[in-house]
Parts: C-alpha cells; structure tokens; sequence
C-alpha cells in the first residue's frame, strides 16, 4: 500500500499529517503551527509537518533524558538486536525510503536506499565497545578504562541527502547507547518522519529516538541549547555550522562538523578516459549537484585539456533531466533560493572571463516551468582564484582548471578552504600514491568517485571542511567518553 500511495503522492497514507515523533508519540507542535514541505519538481504541496520550536524541543529533549538510562544499562546484546531488528525493516522498506526521498529532494528515482545496511554495520559494535587494561608500577594496583555513552545528543540533518546523513550520527550514537533527538532540514523532513517511524514498529522504545521538525532558527536553534543535551552531530554549510558551534560553545557541548566542499577531480594524462569522463559527470548531477562531496573541480593535465573538455561537454549534453517519476539522471534543486544561487554563480563564471562551454542558465519548457531545474553546466579556462573555483556552489556546475605537472595539481587542489575530499585518474600507481598523500583533504578516491563501494571507510573533511568523522568505528568512540578506573587493593 505505502508504494502505492507514494507514487500516487497520497503521502497521508504514509505519515500522519503534521505530526512528529516525541517520546514514542506522533504529536502536533504545541503552538499548533505547520509547515508545507513542496515538490521542488512542481511546487505543489506534498505534506505538513509541525512547526516546532524551543518548546517542542524541550519536550524531546525530556523524553529523550527519561528515556537514557535504560536505554545506557540494557543488555548491550539485547540492543544490538533491536538496532538488527529496525536495521532488517529500513533494508525491506527500502524502496519506500527512496522513493519517498525522491519525491521530497527532486531527485529521480533510482531504487533503494542501503541505510539499513548502515544501521546494521553499527549494531554490531554495541555489544564490542570496550576500554582497556592500564600497566600499573605496583603488583597490587588494577588500571582500565570504560566507554560511556555521552547521554542524550541532538543531531541537525540537511536537505539534500537525509536519511543517509540522519542514519550517519543516528546508528552509532544508539549504538553507543545514548538517545537522540534529530532536527531534519524543513524543506526534506519526510523520509526522516518514516525512518524514525520504523524504528518504532522495530521495537526502538519511546524517547530513544525523537524527531522534531521546524526551521533552523527556531528549533535547529534551540537544540543545541538545551541542558539535557550532552553532544552535537551537524551537517550543513560551513556558515550554518559556524553558527552551531557558537551556541554548542554557550554549555561546552562536544561536536562533530561535517560541512562544505569544493572537491577536485584530478585527471593525469594516462588516465582511463572512457572511465573517468562518465563517472566524473554522473557524480556532478547527481542530486544535482547538491552533495557536500561532489567533485566540481576538474583539474585536467594542459596536453589533454582540449579532448577531455570536448568529452566532457560531449556526456554532459546527454545527461537527461526530470523529475522523481522520470527515466533521468538529474532532478530539479531542492528551492527557489538556491535555484537563485546557482544562477548567479553560472553569471559570476562568466563575469570572471571563464569559457561557457555547456550550459549556463535555467531550463526552459513546459516541463521544468514549475519547477527549480537549471542545466548542468560546464567552464572551460578557469583560474585556480576565480570565485567560481573556490566557492562551494552546491549546484551542477564543473570548473576546468589545467595544470602542467601533478605537483601543480596538488597545489590547485589545496588552494580552497576546503578539504572534503577528491579523485585522482591515472593508471600509474605511483603518480597515484603520490598525489593521495599530497591532497588536503578527508577522502581520496583513486579512479573512482565516492565511497559506497566500501563499509566503514570513515568519512569527514579537513580544513574548513569540518572535524570529526562518520561511518567508520571512529564513530563509536565520538559517542563515547572514557572513564579511567584505578584500584588500590593493598592491605
């Protein structure tokens, strides 16, 4: 029924209209305020969800408290198998995940989501997580340490990819055994409502996972305020994060920040063309170019330059766009405002003396009036300073930047604020090895894009990029702090 009703957009047959989830309870905000969250395809109204606030935060932040200590002392086998349990149910409803994130970010539906494969990575680290044994200078003296859970977290998910970002702090923070109250992005806040949904048909029990809709400055504001709340996951801007980190300062709050990028793709002159050229514009339009990691830098080899630009204008002019229900490769942008803004950044480009060599400006016809769609873009002749180059766009634009040698390509690579993360295409290992190590940044992929294709690879940025990673068992030790134990048993 629920796939049904997704495609036929009855979405009140899926989620409870304008509620979220507190304390195991679907309820309204208390000022009894909504807000429409839209098809970015067509502005049409998808559904409501609650306009929460400080209050509202509140309230989840005391269940979640309430919910803690049981959650910390249960039988860490026991909630490994909860987590396996809601795990094994994300992973049978995976394709109502994805279809249901489709519809609300814009992007084309291409099957199901492997969230559930995250969650059980992480399950079966609760019932592993251990300190250690301390040498001691005297025989009767005993030294080891534990991992604790921090308590109740809070943990603010973006828009452009949120179930897999709300899942990335979600699994190893109960795993960990602390409790959670997520704020999702208002503008995609619905395949976060069926995850959390889930969770509870799973057996999570009330208060250990909370979610609160509303806006950034009103309930994203608030979370990280409250006293209960003893650590911090956020993913968004840097600006935003900028933010976040301020008030998480006001009650010495821990937390991690996975930001913004402007990641290059580096192509060295032995390079798989036929390999590299498809990838590098299939990672650019994905989600239409709105993911903190996307290669939107293309730093060629200048004795190449020419064939791997035609090339690359060659698969960008192939790239079909729709919306959710379509046979496309790229989707609308998630608003009007950030329509604008990769608008005026196409207009910067060419402001700066950067060649328009595809693209440039918003898609025009019946099809894509309603809706936030602009074409996937491509500059040629780019200067390693020119705005375009070091500003993170967030939309479906590639910048051209030669080089002569890869010392020179390392040195453009690390010339933004940035270090998210970045590719290397090259067949010699050697050129490969060397460039990895020289690049600032939190993942580099070798002829390849992305980090799908491995478990537990950990994931976080340097530099402006933010601190702190996910994925990885790294994770498991942010959502823990240690105690250390020492014993005297001398008479």
């Amino acid at each position: 029924m629920s796939l049904e009703a997704l495609r036929a957009l009855e979405l009140g047959k899926v989620l409870p209209d304008g509620k979220h989830l507190i304390g195991g309870e679907w309820v309204s905000a208390q000022a009894g305020e909504t807000i429409d969250v839209i098809n970015p395809a067509t502005q049409e109204l998808l559904l409501r969800v609650p306009r929460g606030k400080e209050v509202d935060i509140d309230a989840a932040c005391q269940a979640a408290a309430r919910a803690f200590p049981a959650w910390r002392d249960m039988n860490p086998t026991m909630r490994a198998n909860l987590l396996s349990r809601w795990a094994n149910l994300l992973t049978a409803r995976s394709e109502e995940i994805s279809l249901l994130e489709a519809i609300e970010v814009g992007r084309p539906h291409k099957g199901r989501t492997n969230i559930g494969m995250n969650l059980q990575y992480f399950a079966g680290f609760a019932d592993k997580i251990t300190g250690t044994t301390l040498p001691s200078v005297k025989p009767e003296a005993l030294g080891f340490t534990l991992r604790e859970p921090y308590g109740v977290c809070g943990c603010i998910v973006p828009w452009n990819g949120p179930t897999t970002l709300m899942m990335n702090d979600t699994a190893p923070c109960l795993a960990a055994g602390n409790t959670l109250v997520v704020k999702p992005a208002e503008d995609a806040p619905l395949a976060c409502l069926l995850v959390a949904k889930l969770a509870l048909e799973a057996g999570i029990p009330p208060g250990v996972l909370n979610i609160v809709t509303g806006y950034g400055n009103e309930a994203g504001a608030a979370l990280p305020l409250h006293p209960e709340i003893r650590r911090m996951g956020f993913t968004g801007s840097p600006e935003t994060g900028a933010i976040v980190m301020k008030l998480c300062a006001e009650h010495l709050v821990p937390l991690h920040l996975e930001l913004g990028g402007k990641s290059p793709q580096i192509v060295l002159r032995d390079a798989d063309l036929e390999k590299a050229i498809p990838t590098i514009v299939r990672q650019l339009v994905s989600n239409s170019g709105q993911i903190c990691y996307t290669g939107t830098r293309l730093l060629v080899e200048e004795s190449m330059r020419k064939n791997v630009v035609a090339a690359v204008a060659q698969e960008m002019q192939r790239v079909r766009v729709g919306q959710w229900s379509d046979d496309a490769d790229m989707g609308p942008l998630i608003n009007i405002k950030q329509e604008r803004r990769v608008l005026d950044y196409m207009e910067i480009g060419r402001d700066e003396g950067a060649r328009l060599v595809v693209g440039g400006g918003k898609l025009a016809g019946e099809k894509f009036d309603r809706g936030f769609f602009v074409e996937p873009t491509l500059f040629d002749d780019v200067k390693p300073g020119m705005r375009i180059a070091q500003e993170e766009i967030f939309g479906p634009v590639l910048s051209t930047i030669s080089f002569s040698d890869p010392e020179e390509a390392v040195e453009i690579a690390n010339s933004t604020k940035y270090g998210l993360a970045a590719s290397v295409w090259t067949n010699d290992l050697r050129r490969a090895v060397r460039v990895a190590k020289g690049i600032q940044a939190g993942q580099v992929y070798v002829n390849t894009y992305g980090w799908g294709s491995v478990i537990g690879a950990p994931f976080g940025g340097y530099k402006h990029s933010g601190f702190g990673r996910t994925h990885g068992y790294e994770t498991i030790l942010d959502y823990t702090q240690v105690k250390s134990v020492i014993i005297n048993a001398e008479d």
